[in-house]
């Protein structure tokens, strides 16, 4: 470890960075998930929630470089979190306190390590990325996910209790994240290079040497946050009207 070295230095800050960008996104879904548990169960729901997704973010740090390279692997993953999306939206909160106490806080935990299990994918490629080799740094930054995690859920969740419009926000992030992960798929990549070379470009990390330009990868997370804010929107509406008719 050379604290001397400017590069380690820079590769700490770009760790934290990266830490405070990529760990909100775990954040919300932890709060999205808890919000319906009752208010004594919602920090088990949020430190279990932590810990399944720092626990995936370990065992894929083990496995980063075989997951990278597994076709169809992103996409399937981005289709599973734009369900998750859309299940977090249409979920009853009124409903979560009729079930059985144990029940709910593992619904809710299940829910979680789905999501984290597919965002965390990305998240460790960037810290593997930013730490440069200094498996000290990789370790510190997996470590910070944990507090920062924890913490942010918190406040996300105190926010939708307070603000619950915000619920269809987090959903729109969790499509907009999906729609990132579709394009960026190693099929996707190959598929959008042989349709218009320009959308794709070099990229040292990647397991091809490629990754999405900007105008597909914009256009694809626009698409995927719309998608589940308008199947959402269609869903609440069906589980209103169905509601309306049978108290009638």
């Amino acid at each position: 470890m050379d604290f001397a070295s400017p590069t380690f230095w820079v590769s700490l800050l770009q760790i934290i960075w990266i830490d405070l960008l990529l760990s909100g996104d775990n954040a919300v879904v932890i709060a999205l998930a808890c919000r319906s548990l009752p208010p004594n169960q919602r920090k088990w729901g949020i430190l279990l929630g932590a810990g399944a997704a720092v626990g995936l973010r370990i065992i894929f740090a083990l496995m980063v470089s075989y997951l990278l390279g597994i076709p169809f692997l992103k996409v399937v993953g981005g289709l599973l979190l734009l369900w998750i999306a859309v299940k977090l939206i249409t979920d009853n909160e009124g409903e979560a306190h009729h079930v059985e106490s144990s029940d709910s806080l593992w619904k809710a935990v299940r829910t979680i390590a789905i999501a984290d299990a597919v965002m965390s994918l990305d998240n460790v490629v960037a810290i593997a990325a930013a730490a440069r080799g200094h498996w000290e740094l990789f370790v510190f930054g997996l470590l910070l996910t944990i507090p920062l995690i924890i913490f942010g859920s918190q406040l996300v969740l105190s926010l939708l209790t307070r603000f619950p419009a915000l619920i269809w926000a987090g959903a729109a992030l969790l499509g907009w994240i999906a729609g990132e992960m579709l394009v960026g798929d190693v099929v996707s990549l190959q598929y959008l290079q042989q349709f218009n070379p320009a959308f794709v470009v070099p990229d040292a990390d990647s397991p091809i040497g490629i990754k999405t330009a900007a105008m597909p990868h914009y256009v694809a997370s626009v698409i995927g946050a719309l998608v589940v804010l308008a199947i959402g929107y269609v869903l609440r509406g069906r589980r209103s009207a169905e509601k309306a008719e049978h108290h009638a």
